[in-house]
């Protein structure tokens, strides 16, 4: 039950960035409320890695620790809501949800994320964040030294090809199309042995999300144990843009060191603002959000 309906922040969404700058808030003692619809980009994948303390983890089961130790602090509320508008009146924000709930607000903190825009590929869905992976820090460990796929063409395919390469030599590039690489490049895959599969991917053959082959218009099926996807995605909330936050030139919300966004009073965090997609990063720049929102509060009102 939320009493009251204005607040000095509010926080749309509860992940792991808004989770984390809502703990610097409320150990400031600033009423927070986080609005969060309770769908993280991340719900499919088995385990988290690549952050210290909590390295093969359920993602959920961070989030719901995280959630507990959050709301111990009394100035910091929950709404399982989703934020549809905001709008800036004066020097504070009003926003509403789906539910029809409206609330102030001084200062804004989006901690949106990002939402992955899925190729018309059958079962690849089903395994993303599973055995179809985005990043060899967070993932590659468990497929080291297993036949890997690279699902990506150009720069991307060979940037994820020199890091995975590092973890396994059983290695091939499928661009779904004609390869586009430099002389330079293609003489480097061809050294470290990485072959190229134009054929188009038709379908993951999969148990559960984890693949057992990768099938070809052609024809043609391969196994695999894991493959790396290099897909597009779009912003998951469009109330950023609404207001008039910038964009960088990989669609990202622009922010700065600190955080804030090119609207005054307003701040992002996590993966909507940045290419790093990971939890201990989206934990770094939510406690950035956090410290920096209490700081302009504090300079506002001492």
């Amino acid at each position: 039950m939320i009493d009251r309906k204005d607040f000095e922040v509010i926080i749309v969404g509860g992940s792991y960035a808004g989770l984390s700058a809502a703990m610097a808030l409320g150990r400031s003692l600033r009423n927070v409320l986080i609005i969060d619809g309770g769908l993280p980009c991340n719900r499919q994948t088995p385990h988290a890695h690549n952050f210290i303390t909590h390295d093969g983890t359920k993602p959920s089961q961070i989030s719901a620790k995280a959630k507990a130790q959050v709301l111990q602090y009394n100035t910091v509320k929950l709404l399982e809501d989703f934020t549809i508008d905001a709008k800036k009146i004066n020097n504070n924000f009003l926003v509403t949800t789906q539910s029809g709930k409206e609330f102030t607000t001084k200062k804004l903190i989006f901690a949106t994320g990002v939402k992955d825009i899925m190729p018309d590929i059958k079962g690849f869905s089903d395994a993303w964040g599973v055995s179809v992976i985005h990043c060899p820090y967070c993932h590659g460990y468990e497929f080291k030294g297993e036949k890997t796929g690279i699902m990506a063409n150009g720069e991307r395919a060979f940037h994820l090809a020199s890091l995975v390469h590092n973890l396994t030599k059983d290695l091939i590039i499928l661009t779904s199309g004609k390869a586009d690489f430099s002389a330079e490049q293609l003489m480097k895959l061809k050294k470290h042995k990485i072959k190229i599969i134009e054929s188009k991917v038709s379908q993951i053959e999969h148990d559960d999300g984890y693949i057992k082959n990768v099938v070809f218009e052609d024809g043609q099926k391969i196994p695999f144990m894991g493959v790396y996807a290099a897909i597009p995605f779009k912003q998951h909330s469009e109330i950023p843009m609404s207001l008039g936050c910038e964009l960088t030139e990989s669609e990202h919300i622009k922010v700065d060191v600190f955080q804030k966004t090119s609207i005054e009073g307003v701040f992002a965090c996590g993966d909507n603002a940045t290419m790093m997609r990971s939890i201990s990063n989206a934990v770094h720049t939510g406690n950035m959000a956090g410290a920096m929102v209490n700081m302009e509060l504090t300079e506002e009102q001492f």
